[in-house]
């Protein structure tokens, strides 16, 4: 594999069979095996994504997010850490690690993103969840649910005995 085109840290922890698109940005962070990693990706210290994910181009993952096994993420998502962002500290100088604490958010086994989403700290995404293209995920989302949307709302379940989704009110 020619990495020429990427920047990976030493301290980067890869599994078996990871794929890496060109120009990308890892440091500090693990991906698990089988996970295909898209152009334009940038994944900081201490995040880590798990098993068989799909990562697509121009996404953002920040410190603190954990994405599980089977996860896919569309193109040009970003994540947030960050409850107050600020440029600046009390005093007026540039904010450092220790003016701030790092949010997780946890992406659990199975979901889907879409392109496009915004998903805020502090959260989870629930199990087989699917986020909508364009969303901004504000809240928690439940195991099964379809949300979508600014805020992100439930539109329904996935139905886990059958195919189709089932509509719940």
């Amino acid at each position: 594999m020619n990495t020429s085109w990427n920047c990976i840290a030493e301290d980067v922890k890869l599994g078996a069979n990871v794929r890496l698109s060109r120009f990308i940005n890892l440091y500090g962070c693990e991906i698990e095996d089988e996970t295909k990693i898209g152009a334009f990706v940038e994944i900081q210290k201490n995040a880590r994504v798990g098993k068989r994910c799909k990562i697509s181009s121009h996404t953002f993952i920040c410190e603190g997010v954990v994405i599980e096994d089977n996860v896919f993420i569309g193109h040009g998502v970003i994540f947030t850490n960050d409850v107050y962002p600020r440029a600046t500290a009390a005093g007026g100088n540039l904010q450092t690690e220790s003016d701030w604490k790092v949010a997780p958010t946890v992406i659990r086994k199975g979901a889907s993103v879409g392109s496009g989403s915004t998903i805020l700290c502090n959260l989870s995404i629930g199990e087989n969840a699917l986020v909508g293209a364009g969303s901004v995920v504000t809240k928690s989302v439940p195991a099964n649910a379809i949300v979508a949307g600014n805020p992100a709302r439930v539109l329904r379940y996935i139905n886990t005995t059958m195919e189709t989704p089932n509509v719940r009110s």
